[in-house]
């Protein structure tokens, strides 16, 4: 691509308006966050998920001006993410950016965490989000441009204590995250991913009401203190906007510094 000019430079490259974004597990959590951080930068949404949709995220994304569209999927499921893919792209018209969110982490010691925990948190974490990216990247490639945002973690760095399924493939998404960023540049594609600390979330509800574990954590965040949902919307829009286009694979922490302590 041409260089450009910096005096060029205008604040609607963080724009999305026009644009067509893929956030699987959507929905619920902090999904539903890069959803509707998506929307209020201009982007239609598809949200497939597992998760039946309890009505509350649709009407929030439609306020923003744009469309939300849903669709009950088991991105685990042979073939499933290329029938996503056609769907999006069927209801939507195109698809410019993918954000691999769904995810799950279930805990136990080391002698109680078989294959039984271990096999569905590498097909909802790791598998998923490669077969999602590799079929986007067949919308990518031959119309060079496109987004892919994998949702990493704390332990895409660290070594995950009574979750040694999620480390392994959050480490293992981070990989995958820089492997296709080397062999999708040159077509245009950016693949980056963004690592979240700890949030006040659903998932989190038990770690933050015992004063002891809630301690521990915010003892080790410099920010001192949780975070919010809302802090990650910024981040992924910039990752999936025209402002991040020399930016790739590399994974941004949105951690309140917990990483330098």
């Amino acid at each position: 691509m041409p260089s450009m000019d910096i005096r060029d430079f205008a604040m609607d490259f963080f724009s999305l308006r026009g644009k067509n974004a893929i956030v699987t597990g959507g929905n619920t959590g902090l999904g539903q966050a890069f959803t509707l951080a998506l929307a209020k930068g201009g982007a239609n949404v598809f949200v497939p998920s597992i998760m039946d949709d309890d009505g509350t995220t649709g009407p929030l994304v439609e306020a923003e001006g744009v469309r939300y569209e849903f669709m009950k999927a088991d991105i685990t499921a042979e073939g499933v993410p290329a029938q996503v893919l056609a769907e999006c792209v069927d209801r939507l018209g195109s698809i410019d950016i993918l954000v691999n969110s769904a995810g799950i982490c279930p805990l136990g010691e080391v002698l109680e965490f078989g294959r039984d925990k271990w096999d569905p948190t590498v097909a909802v974490n790791l598998t998923a989000a490669f077969e999602m990216s590799f079929e986007a990247a067949k919308y990518f490639v031959p119309q060079r441009s496109g987004k892919i945002i994998n949702i990493c973690s704390m332990f895409s760095f660290l070594g995950g204590r009574y979750s040694s399924a999620y480390a392994a493939t959050k480490h293992g998404i981070a990989g995958f995250t820089k492997a296709y960023a080397d062999e999708l540049a040159m077509h245009n594609v950016q693949v980056n991913g963004l690592a979240p600390g700890y949030f006040a979330t659903a998932i989190t509800t038990a770690t933050r009401s015992n004063p002891d574990s809630n301690r521990r954590v915010l003892e080790h965040i410099p920010a001192d203190r949780w975070g919010d949902p809302a802090d990650l919307m910024g981040t992924v829009v910039f990752l999936a906007s025209r402002a991040s286009d020399y930016v790739n694979g590399h994974i941004l922490a949105v951690d309140g510094g917990y990483l330098v302590r």
